[in-house]
């Protein structure tokens, strides 16, 4: 079976985007920092979005100022399969995308059932949320970027249950970042 990661940046203050749904403030720029990025966009999944971070997404990754500033990334991003959840799109035009319209915890289950590499949500906090409440996510890496916003969206709006998590380890980066990893128990 197939698991499901959330990697998400986060405000010391819990925030995954600020109140105009802004997410560069988690964009500093160090060479040990995009090393790690890249490394981690080497790897192999099958990405999950919902439509704001998709389309946000495809307008970036397949450009050439993308190829430029992030060249490992934007390689990665452009050829892992992409899965997008929404209601409005229609089709989905960046390199190796698909549109899913049916109901997200049902497709999200699945799709882990089915062979293939990992599954990974970017961003698309209602979609962290979701599959949260159905118990479906197995791992968070979270980046806890240091600062605060003081307003913002958590991507875990809604959630219920108080879900219990187990932290496996950490990573603290010279530009102040810490990657947490915690898995469900």
């Amino acid at each position: 079976m197939r698991t499901l990661s959330v990697f998400n940046n986060v405000s010391l203050d819990g925030y995954f985007t600020d109140e105009t749904s802004d997410m560069s403030w988690a964009h500093d720029q160090d060479p040990e920092w995009n090393e790690f990025i890249a490394s981690n966009a080497s790897g192999d999944a099958e990405l999950v979005f919902g439509r704001k971070t998709y389309q946000m997404m495809a307008n970036f990754w397949p450009t050439k100022e993308a190829a430029q500033a992030m060249p490992d990334v934007a390689r990665g991003m452009n050829r892992m399969r992409k899965t997008v959840f929404s209601r409005t799109l229609k089709s989905a035009e960046w390199e190796n995308s698909r549109v899913a319209q049916g109901d997200l915890a049902s497709e999200v289950r699945k799709m882990k059932g089915e062979p293939g590499p990992g599954l990974l949500i970017l961003g698309s906090g209602e979609i962290v949320a979701q599959l949260t409440m159905a118990g479906l996510v197995d791992a968070y890496q979270l980046v806890v970027v240091p600062i605060v916003l003081g307003n913002g969206r958590t991507m875990f709006e809604g959630v219920t249950g108080k879900p219990r998590l187990h932290l496996t380890r950490t990573r603290a980066f010279s530009n102040g970042n810490v990657v947490c990893w915690y898995e469900r128990p």
